[in-house]
């Protein structure tokens, strides 16, 4: 077990170095992290927002990026703007108004979540092979070396494991998908904690499952979009049918 154990985890992490890798606008950054800013509650309902060139100056990019992104906050009515003031959180825009779901209840629910998950965390990859840039593909790999390091222990870390795939939704630069990742956190770690027992044993478990996770880096750091669906599907289905033993609930109504 532990020459098949070194073997696997011999793979590198180290991304590669694509010919082309499309960088992310430098708008759609700074929206992505004043959009986090606002969640997370820094910013608070109907606080305002530091002034353009105090967020420009704090986010290290010309105040013309800074105007677009508030612009396209405006629009999607997470601020608003009063004359002569400035700029102000929304209501829908504060953390009390994140997307959340009912707590898991029953090991149907947790089948109900990797259904869920399979309808929006392959396209997330998909996006993300395409989307992605070398901050984002760095981060990937920092979640995937902490997976090879408590493999080579024969540990499964549940937060890594989240915080792999959270890397992704994050490289598809598609802020939909990083929210419902982390609406979905909770019910997540349930799921990944009984999926983790379940890969303790003598059968290499988690070596197979370290190696899911590295295909899709691999993928996604290639740019090669269908290969990361594929890999990705693949993945939260062998997580799946290898906690239910391949035996699906029947959630028919």
């Amino acid at each position: 077990m532990a020459e098949a154990s070194d073997a696997v985890l011999k793979t590198a992490v180290t991304p590669p170095k694509p010919e082309r890798i499309k960088p992310v606008k430098l708008v759609d950054r700074v929206f992505d992290q004043l959009m986090e800013r606002i969640r997370a509650g820094n910013y608070p309902p109907d606080s305002r927002l530091p002034g353009e060139h105090e967020l420009s100056s704090m986010l290290g990019v010309s105040r013309p990026v800074v105007r677009d992104a508030l612009a396209r906050l405006r629009e999607q009515g997470i601020v608003y703007a009063r004359q002569g003031a400035g700029t102000f959180v929304s209501a829908q825009g504060s953390s009390s108004a994140q997307l959340s779901y009912s707590p898991v209840k029953t090991i149907a629910d947790i089948q109900r979540c990797y259904e869920f998950r399979l309808t929006i965390e392959p396209a997330a990859a998909y996006f993300a092979a395409k989307r992605r840039d070398e901050a984002a593909i760095q981060k990937i790999a920092a979640a995937l070396a902490e997976l090879r390091e408590a493999t080579s222990h024969q540990l499964h870390r549940t937060d890594a494991d989240f915080v792999f795939h959270r890397a992704v939704t994050e490289a598809a630069n598609n802020h939909y998908y990083t929210a419902s990742l982390d609406a979905l956190k909770a019910h997540i770690a349930v799921g990944m904690h009984l999926h983790g027992l379940s890969l303790l044993g003598p059968k290499l478990g988690l070596e197979k499952v370290y190696e899911e996770h590295n295909t899709i880096y691999r993928a996604i750091a290639e740019g090669r979009a269908e290969d990361a669906k594929s890999a990705m599907l693949k993945h939260l289905e062998g997580s799946r049918d290898r906690l239910f033993e391949g035996r699906a609930l029947d959630l028919s109504i």
